[in-house]
């Protein structure tokens, strides 16, 4: 009895239980992964913060070029001004397709209303909407996989520290929870903080995910608008 209380004396004042105590007193091992969780954190904030700014700024110049899109301008100024070197996605979509439709036209004999440039404009509406949603979309897996992959990261820290726990606990032959608690604590300090990277990841997946297709579904919704009125154009020349 002496010696356990001899223990539990020496063991509570050097137990450091702060943030930063519990991170010096880890082992190796969890300390590695807790400095991998926090980074992935890091990243994660950082990649939340770009995409909602990036968003935000894609749907305020889609509203704007919509604006002077629908204002009654000649499409062909429009394109020398936005489309020629768009500096968004639906400046791109509208560049795309009025590129290919001027290509066409020029062609000496082409009938636009019979031939495939309808067709041809569509499909670079479709693939220029596609790399630029790409383009959005970058780093989002990554959210994804830190939503599902960060718990497990911060549960093995968690095992692999209760495991050393133990281990000092039956060299020392002493079960005092004083001796127990330190340990511990390191452990579950890796579990925490991979909710605290896992946690945003998932809500801001969700969320951006969901902003990203409504871009996508503008983009979309531009395109097959366009269509119509180059289709409708064609059939004026004719």
């Amino acid at each position: 009895m002496d010696q356990a209380v001899n223990a539990a004396g020496l063991a509570a004042p050097s137990a450091n239980l702060s943030l930063l105590g519990l991170f010096l007193q880890a082992s190796f091992v969890v300390q590695f992964v807790m400095l991998l969780l926090l980074a992935a954190s890091i990243w994660v904030w950082a990649i939340i913060i770009e995409k909602t700014i990036t968003i935000r700024r894609v749907n305020r110049d889609a509203t704007a070029f919509e604006d002077k899109f629908w204002s009654g301008r000649s499409l062909d100024e429009l394109y020398e001004q936005e489309g020629a070197e768009p500096g968004h996605p639906m400046a791109a979509v509208f560049g795309a397709a009025m590129g290919e439709w001027r290509r066409s036209s020029r062609v000496a004999g082409a009938d636009i209303v019979r031939s495939s440039v309808n067709e041809r404009v569509d499909r670079a509406m479709g693939v220029t909407t596609m790399r630029e949603m790409e383009r959005l979309e970058r780093h989002m897996v990554f959210l994804a996989s830190i939503g599902a992959v960060a718990p497990f990261v911060g549960l093995f820290g968690t095992v692999w520290g209760i495991m050393h726990s133990f281990a000092a606990i039956a060299a020392m032959h002493n079960t005092n929870l004083a001796v127990v608690a330190p340990g511990i604590a390191e452990a579950l300090f890796a579990t925490a903080i991979g909710l605290v990277a896992a946690i945003p990841a998932v809500l801001a997946y969700n969320k951006l995910s969901t902003d990203l297709s409504r871009v996508a579904a503008r983009l979309e919704a531009f395109g097959a608008e366009f269509s119509a009125i180059l289709s409708r154009q064609a059939e004026e020349r004719a």
